[in-house]
C-alpha cells in the first residue's frame, strides 16, 4: 500500500528538487530539524497560499507538491495536529530526510500553485531570458514564438529549469497590460507544452488540464 502526502514549498525549495530530477526534497537547514509533509490537500493549500505567497522569504511563491510513498514506511513516523484535525504533518527528523526521499514512488508533483505581487521568478543566467524576470520571460518567448519556431524550441530546452518553475505564474496571470493578448499567451503556453512533453515525458508540466485545483 502506498499514502499520498504533501508538501507546500517556495520557489527556492522547488528548484532544488527540480534539480533532484523530481525526486527528493533538499536538506534541511541547521535550524529545521523536522521535516514535515503533510497528509491532505487542502492543509497544503492553506499553507501555499496563505503563508507562503505573500511572504518575500518564498520569493512571493507557494506551490503545492504532491507525492506517494510507501505505506509500511510512512507510519512509522509521528503523525502531529497543529490545529483543527485537517491541520495534520508527519515528522520525519532532518537527518532522515536522504532515507525518506528513497522512499518516493515515482515523481514529485506541482499539485497547485499561489503567488504574491512581488513574484519576480526564477531568473536564469543564460540566452534570451537570461536576467529577465517570469513576467518578462513571458514576452520575451511571445516574440520568440512569433518570429521563430526554432529558437523557440532552443530557448526552452536551454532553460528548461526556468520554463518549469514559472510555467504555473504565466498559466495564472493576464499578460494584455504587458502587450500579449490573452490569445496569444494561450497558444504560446499551449506550444510550451508541444514542445515539452516529448522532450522532458518525466517531469509533467503543471496545469489545470491534469492537475484540478481545489482552492
Amino acid at each position: 500500500m502506498t499514502t499520498t502526502l504533501f508538501r507546500p514549498v517556495g520557489l527556492r525549495e522547488l528548484a532544488l528538487v527540480f534539480d533532484s530530477q523530481m525526486r527528493a526534497f533538499p536538506p534541511r537547514l541547521p535550524e529545521q530539524p523536522i521535516f514535515y509533509p503533510v497528509l491532505n490537500r487542502h492543509y497544503a493549500v492553506q499553507i501555499a497560499r496563505d503563508w507562503n505567497a505573500p511572504s518575500e522569504q518564498s520569493d512571493f511563491s507557494g506551490f503545492v507538491t504532491e507525492f506517494v510513498i510507501d505505506s509500511h514506511y510512512s507510519e512509522q513516523f509521528p503523525v502531529k495536529i497543529v490545529g483543527s484535525s485537517v491541520h495534520q504533518e508527519l515528522w520525519v527528523p532532518a537527518e532522515r530526510l536522504t532515507e525518506f526521499n528513497r522512499e518516493i514512488q515515482g515523481r514529485i508533483r506541482v499539485v497547485d500553485a499561489f503567488f504574491g505581487d512581488g513574484y519576480k521568478g526564477f531568473i536564469p543566467p543564460q540566452f534570451n531570458l537570461s536576467g529577465k524576470t517570469a513576467t518578462e520571460q513571458l514576452v520575451c518567448m511571445a516574440g520568440t514564438f512569433d518570429y521563430s519556431m526554432m529558437d523557440f524550441v532552443c530557448e526552452i530546452a536551454a532553460n528548461k529549469k526556468a520554463v518549469y518553475l514559472n510555467f504555473p505564474f504565466w498559466l495564472s496571470r493576464d499578460f494584455g497590460p504587458h502587450g500579449v493578448a490573452g490569445t496569444q499567451r494561450d497558444r504560446v503556453i499551449e506550444a510550451i507544452r508541444q514542445v515539452w512533453h516529448p522532450r522532458f515525458p518525466n517531469t509533467q508540466l503543471y496545469g489545470p488540464h491534469s492537475n484540478e485545483s481545489i482552492a
